[in-house]
């Protein structure tokens, strides 16, 4: 389990979290909130890309502020970014190979390629460059994130390039990671159709958590999911 305590991040003097607790003890976490509010910086704390100016990480009662990122990546922490590098040279095949750990058969990458909506056939061989547009290198990076063994997964803003008739490929994937025991997912969003299946639904306005785990249900938003009250109105 990840937990946060008193967790803040200034740069050039302007604070862009404060004094933030989050314990992440449900299987599907969503992190929402208007531009600006600090979700992404949240994300990248979390794995290590950035380094909170104060405040402690702490992965299942172990202090981690310090662990590099191959570290934390190495004792199951993963991350998916807004905008995936591309990996030239690397085909789809070798990278999904990469992040399951295993030399899997193309057809069970192939499998996994369908998940997220791309036609096997046409993707498996291809080298990660940039001949594939944005969409196509995201659709490709989730892929290969689903197939880790991770105990806590990231996604920041997983939606973004992705195309109406890929989102709910996405949206089933999300859903079989719900779905697993032995893992913990953390996501970036204000997706309606994501915060729907959350498990707890964070809100972060102003670098500052708003709401968490209220008893304010906001009707048609996460049915799933605690939801919250913005501003003392309801968000529909």
């Amino acid at each position: 389990m990840i937990e946060l305590v008193n967790i803040s991040y200034e740069i050039d003097n302007k604070k862009i979290l404060d004094n933030i607790n989050i314990k992440f003890d449900s299987n599907f976490t969503v992190i929402t909130g208007p531009n600006g509010s600090g979700k992404s910086t949240l994300a990248k704390i979390i794995m290590g890309i950035v380094k909170p100016t104060s405040g402690k990480i702490l992965y299942n009662g172990e202090d981690i502020t310090n662990w590099s990122i191959d570290k934390r990546a190495k004792e199951g922490i993963s991350f998916s970014f807004q905008q995936p590098v591309k990996f030239k040279g690397l085909t789809v095949h070798d990278l999904i190979n990469l992040s399951s750990g295993e030399e899997m058969s193309v057809h069970d990458a192939c499998e996994v390629l369908s998940q997220v909506g791309l036609c096997a056939k046409e993707y498996i061989n291809r080298e990660i460059d940039n001949s594939l547009s944005g969409g196509e290198i995201k659709r490709i990076e989730i892929a290969t994130v689903s197939v880790r063994n991770s105990n806590v997964t990231i996604f920041d803003e997983p939606e973004a390039g992705i195309d109406l008739w890929s989102f709910k490929s996405l949206i089933n994937i999300f859903k079989k990671l719900r779905e697993k025991n032995n893992g913990k997912t953390i996501i970036i969003s204000h997706q309606e159709r994501i915060i729907n299946i959350a498990d707890k639904l964070v809100l972060l306005e102003g670098g500052k958590v708003k709401e968490i785990d209220s008893d304010n249900y906001i009707s048609g938003i996460a049915p799933n999911a605690v939801c919250c009250k913005v501003g003392g109105e309801s968000n529909e």
